[in-house]
């Protein structure tokens, strides 16, 4: 496999992609932050820290790492962690880059170990520490490279080194958006792809969206085919919203697979606690896919909740699916006390 890595949703070409921080809606703290950062690197004349961006998918970090090297004026080299099978092929990378440009390596978490330990010179101290030859004619080749700037990205920093993660100068989470601010990006994005769009329809759309931009768009493509067809292309609230109830997503962001695992737990296991490799046999789907897709949401809107001997569902989840709520459900004290799940 290549090192380089052009993934459909990393292309530069990508006309929805923002490509300054004018540009950019949202993440207010991190667009602030980083504006700092940039400036006074400039100002010295030096290359920026290295970066770690983290937080759920589709929230932009691959964005902001584009911004980032337009902003300093370098170029950006696009990889992953998978990609990068061989210390080898992390060589030939850093040793083809120029002073300053930015690397950005996405999904970083999953960076093979070998060629992990080879990062940390390269990080630190801007060189390579090359072995040549086995035995006795074993030599050690001290190569330097050019200043250059690490932007990571990973949807699970908790599976990171922490040599890995101590040795980027810059850490900043990507939060989830509004609906507010989903609506300005798909107003925008709408503008792009000559797409007549109504504030109520925008609107629709973003609260159905799960927070992450990825998905408005994605939902405003699909919209897009109902509007030509029911409403002679203008996205109205009515057509938005029957368009999303044909796709299966409610008002709170739900699919059909998140109801599905929410009605498996309540039908078949009373509510829970249920384990995770159980639920993934009841609903027929991968247990990693309901960790990475399912939960984190559905936990962050306080509809399910992790116990030591499983998942359970919440109160809320029970009156948005408009089922009874048993008599014998009692909140846990700390949901008692904090009115939400506890994670």
């Amino acid at each position: 496999m290549e090192a380089d890595y052009n993934p459909e949703d990393a292309e530069v070409e990508n006309p929805l992609r923002p490509h300054s921080f004018s540009e950019y809606i949202g993440q207010d703290k991190v667009k602030e932050n980083l504006s700092i950062f940039i400036e006074a690197a400039k100002s010295r004349k030096e290359t920026l820290d290295h970066v770690l961006l983290y937080g759920p998918p589709g929230l932009g970090k691959t964005t902001l790492a584009g911004i980032i090297a337009a902003e300093m004026g370098v170029n950006m080299r696009i990889t992953s962690g998978p990609a990068i099978e061989r210390p080898g092929d992390l060589a030939s990378l850093l040793t083809n880059l120029n002073e300053g440009d930015v690397l950005f390596v996405d999904e970083i978490h999953r960076l093979p170990r070998t060629v992990e330990e080879i990062l940390y010179p390269a990080m630190e101290d801007y060189a390579l520490d090359i072995i040549t030859g086995k035995g006795q004619m074993a030599t050690s080749i001290h190569l330097p490279l050019p200043h250059f700037t690490l932007v990571g990205a990973t949807t699970r920093a908790g599976q990171l080194s922490a040599p890995l993660r101590d040795r980027f100068g810059v850490l900043l989470r990507l939060e989830l958006y509004s609906p507010e601010e989903l609506a300005k990006i798909i107003v925008r994005s709408a503008k792009i792809l000559n797409i007549e769009m109504e504030p109520d329809g925008a609107l629709e759309l973003a609260s159905r969206a799960r927070g992450t931009p990825r998905i408005a768009n994605r939902l405003l493509k699909r919209v897009r085919d109902f509007a030509q067809v029911m409403s002679e292309g203008v996205v109205t609230f009515q057509t938005a919203k029957v368009a999303l109830d044909r796709l299966e997503i409610d008002e709170l962001g739900l699919d059909s697979s998140d109801r599905r695992m929410l009605e498996a737990i309540i039908k078949f296991y009373g509510g829970g606690p249920v384990g995770i490799d159980t639920l993934a046999a009841a609903i027929g789907e991968e247990a990693i896919t309901i960790e990475d897709v399912n939960e984190p949401y559905l936990m962050q809107i306080g509809f399910l909740t992790r116990t030591p001997r499983g998942r359970c569902v919440t109160k809320a989840a029970y009156l948005h699916l408009d089922m009874p709520v048993p008599e014998s459900y009692e909140e846990s004290p700390q949901q008692k006390l904090w009115g939400e799940p506890v994670s």
